[in-house]
């Protein structure tokens, strides 16, 4: 006897919109299967939203051996959107009568070994160049060996239970296609009221500190030091603000990859980066000040071939002595060439958050990790290929202020 798909944990609309993703920043026209979902998933109203001209969209009826949905029910609920949207999806009764799609989206929430087999199952689905979206319990301690070496991975929290969304590519996507990409939708970046955004670890932070006060005040209720990291928890947070950036049409712009002020433009030879196959560099370093945005943003489109961890020291980020300090290098491979994006630690940071992965396309301007407290990031382009466009002293911002340009 099937399972019902009601009886299963289920995605709440944000969990939804995290697995889409991929869907909905794809410029088009593309193609998605969907698969696992009931007439009232919301992966479906998201994945039908994110439908542009030219796209398709075919839902599978009878997908993974785990439980049939009601086929008459999801006809009514396509019905219902209208007759633009009813042209472009189509229903499937079995897997293997779809066509392989760009994009692969499994509506359900599935155990780690469900995942594994899910993931060798829909296999041929993908198109080359696609990508398999799948969502997982994330279990502390228990990572999906087949998915460990996917293309990226998201954490959501408002989901109950916690779910892992998990993106896995079986071929090199597409460099003309990332060119157009939209910045990817991510759970780390946190909504507030208004149009503040903040930093999951700023969230992680703040409860830190409140809590932290929580146990002052009722350890001591007649004293005010309580106050103290109640009051701190406000300006930590502000420190892992993450506003919305919108970066500039050019093609050939390249933007900066933080908020801060430009510290060198200087033409050097760096043979650390093998997988780029460069050694001549044009690098545009920036100094970020405990003042400023700390969230890193990618300064082009393109693939991710190569995330370089490098230990070191904490030397001064504004100081020579800072080239050895603590690093992450992510290398990327793109239209016009390889491009390099480093964080770098500084005299207070002592974590460097990086959320990429090899294979993973990143569009340009989109957040990709963050690094606390006071730090530098340096870009590298090839010297032969791009020209500066800033001067040290100057102020940029990151995902929108053009540091160089593409020759």
């Amino acid at each position: 006897m099937t399972q019902p798909y009601s009886r299963e944990p289920r995605l709440s609309a944000r969990a939804a919109a995290v697995l889409v993703t991929e869907f909905s920043r794809h410029p088009g026209p593309k193609s998605a299967v969907l698969v696992g979902v009931d007439a009232g998933s919301p992966v479906l109203t998201e994945a039908i939203n994110a439908l542009l001209p030219g796209d398709t969209l075919t839902v599978v009826v009878d997908g993974l051996s785990a439980g049939v949905a009601d086929e008459a029910a999801l006809t009514r609920r396509v019905a219902e959107e209208g007759s633009w949207v009813a042209q472009r999806v189509q229903m499937t009764a079995r897997l293997s009568d779809a066509k392989p799609g760009d994009v692969v989206l499994v509506g359900r929430v599935l155990d780690r070994d469900t995942a594994e087999l899910a993931a060798n199952e829909l296999r041929e689905t993908v198109a080359p160049g696609g990508v398999l979206c799948l969502p997982t319990v994330a279990t502390p301690g228990q990572d999906v060996k087949e998915l460990a070496n996917s293309a990226g991975s998201d954490l959501v929290l408002w989901n109950r239970p916690f779910v892992r969304v998990h993106r896995l590519r079986f071929s090199p996507g597409d460099l003309e296609i990332a060119e157009r990409l939209e910045p990817a939708f991510r759970p780390s970046s946190v909504p507030l009221p208004g149009q503040w955004r903040i930093d999951s670890n700023g969230v992680a932070a703040a409860a830190i500190f409140l809590g932290a006060a929580a146990v002052a005040k009722r350890a001591r209720p007649r004293s005010k030091l309580w106050l103290i990291p109640a009051l701190a928890a406000v300006p930590v947070a502000a420190f892992f603000r993450d506003p919305e950036r919108v970066p500039p049409e050019d093609p050939k712009a390249v933007v900066s990859g933080c908020d801060g002020q430009v510290l060198a433009v200087e033409r050097l030879v760096d043979d650390r980066f093998g997988s780029a196959g460069h050694s001549d560099w044009l690098r545009i370093s920036v100094f970020l000040s405990v003042l400023d945005v700390h969230v890193n943003r990618s300064p082009v489109a393109g693939r991710v071939v190569e995330v370089i961890r490098e230990t070191g020291g904490y030397a001064p980020a504004m100081k020579p002595s800072a080239e050895h300090n603590v690093a992450a290098y992510t290398v990327l491979e793109t239209t016009h060439g390889p491009a390099v994006v480093a964080q770098r630690t500084g005299l207070l940071a002592r974590r460097i958050v990086n959320r990429t992965r090899p294979g993973m396309l990143l569009a340009r301007g989109e957040r990709f990790g963050l690094i606390r407290f006071g730090s530098r990031t340096d870009v590298y382009l090839p010297a032969e290929s791009a020209e500066a466009l800033v001067a040290p002293a100057e102020k940029v911002v990151g995902g929108e202020s053009v540091i160089a340009r593409w020759l």
